[in-house]
């Protein structure tokens, strides 16, 4: 395994090809989906054609260092999910969007904070961010807590986009947290 990042708990490591059916099953469960399409799977072709690709290209647009990254359990390996730690596609390098996409098995765990505390760690100490961003829908309680946790601050909100008008919860919009590598530091 090309281990990206070790926590005491999780191992984090670069997709490659072969890992589309991990996306797929993951993107197939209606509660991991819930604040995202409203439940609805993505496609597996989608996962293939599309996200898979553009995951594995980011490695390369970053030099390796940013982008989205497969967890694992480090007792048993077992595939939990992902996190990210990136730039918008054109965006300055030194803001990056902090997020994480669990499988149901895995919630309630503190694995989303801790990963997400790692990779705060990593991009601020080593990788020359010094933003950190995250969005997620309004009614999204779990992930706000995880994002307040990182000591991230609510600093505005969103509109929902049309594609997720079918949402639960999206006529309330969605909210933006930001972490600055000063604030971090003063943690």
């Amino acid at each position: 395994m090309d281990t990206y990042l070790e926590t005491e708990r999780l191992t984090l490591r670069r997709f490659t090809a072969d890992d589309a059916d991990l996306l797929i099953e993951l993107d197939s469960d209606p509660a991991v989906m819930r604040y995202l399409t409203g439940g609805e799977a993505t496609a597996p072709e989608i996962v293939r054609e599309g996200h898979l690709p553009y995951i594995i290209a980011g490695y390369e647009r970053w030099d390796g260092e940013l982008g989205l990254f497969a967890a694992y359990e480090r007792d048993g390996g077992a595939f939990i999910g992902w996190f990210c730690l990136r730039p918008e596609t054109d965006g300055p390098r030194e803001e990056a969007e902090l997020g994480y996409r669990l499988r149901q098995s895995s919630w309630g765990r503190g694995y989303a904070t801790e990963g997400s505390k790692a990779l705060l760690h990593k991009g601020f100490t080593g990788l020359g961010v010094r933003l950190v961003w995250g969005e997620t829908m309004t009614v999204n309680d779990g992930s706000r807590k995880v994002m307040e946790k990182l000591g991230m601050t609510l600093v505005g909100t969103l509109p929902t986009p049309p594609d997720m008008e079918q949402v639960e919860g999206s006529e309330h919009g969605g909210v933006r947290y930001e972490l600055t590598k000063e604030q971090w530091a003063q943690r």
